[in-house]
């Protein structure tokens, strides 16, 4: 068993002993093999492993988009339910940030950022008119009328993470959300990330390659070959 722990408080994330194994032939995958992890109210904590360590599936296992095959995944101090099960609680505090951003290509860059909110029964115009600033948080503010699908990689994710910070989730959960974007754009979304959990009090796992988090976020993590580590070294990084 691995574990890494952080005081986690009523609206904290943990995940105690979780366990998820594949099949790929004969040979048994420990994609996540024992993993203990906790993140306070208001904790960044960057989770990084090389290419097929499991740390997308540890993401959907916090997300309640995988179902763990041993453990629990507790948020708010509750069992978080699997994708059959979920419900419209959990559907509206936790924020998902995908590597593919599920834009509607022919609709603007603001309507997609105000799905969300549609979501939680918003009218359009309040919709549009909460989305907006998040649009121009991600400096994408004279692209708002622009079609998604005239947008670059770079941009469609940055619509994505607008999508996903204007619903005022209580639980963020972001999968490589700088991995189409430049290394300037990158610090600057990495530190909006942060800024926002630290300032609503709210957990964020990150799952990243990206060497900038380390220097900004709580805490950082190694997944390899399903157990956590603590730190991460500088060949991950690419440093070495």
């Amino acid at each position: 068993m691995t574990a890494a722990a952080a005081p986690v408080g009523s609206a904290g994330l943990e995940l105690r002993d979780v366990v998820k194994h594949y099949r790929a032939g004969t040979e048994l995958v420990r994609a996540v093999d024992g993993v203990s992890l906790a993140l306070a109210p208001g904790e960044v904590v960057a989770l990084y492993g090389p290419s097929g360590a499991g740390k997308t599936t540890l993401l959907q296992l916090a997300a309640g988009l995988l179902a763990p095959d041993a453990g629990e995944v507790l948020f708010d101090g509750r069992p978080v339910p699997t994708s059959g099960e979920r419900h419209d609680r959990l559907r509206h505090e936790v924020s998902v940030i995908l590597q593919a951003t599920h834009l509607a290509p022919r609709e603007s860059a603001l309507d997609n950022a105000s799905v969300r909110l549609l979501a939680t029964g918003r009218s359009f115009r309040e919709a549009r008119r909460l989305a907006r600033p998040w649009l121009e948080r991600v400096g994408l503010e004279e692209r708002a009328d622009q079609p998604a699908g005239q947008l670059s990689m770079g941009e469609r994710q940055r619509v994505a993470i607008a999508r996903a910070l204007a619903s005022d989730p209580r639980l963020l959960l972001a999968d490589e959300p700088t991995a189409a974007l430049d290394s300037a754009r990158s610090r600057e979304i990495l530190q909006l990330l942060v800024d926002v959990g630290h300032h609503h009090r709210i957990p964020v796992l990150l799952v990243t390659h990206d060497p900038a988090a380390v220097d900004v976020v709580d805490r950082a993590h190694t997944l390899r070959d399903g157990s956590l580590l603590d730190g991460v070294d500088a060949t991950l990084l690419g440093l070495a």
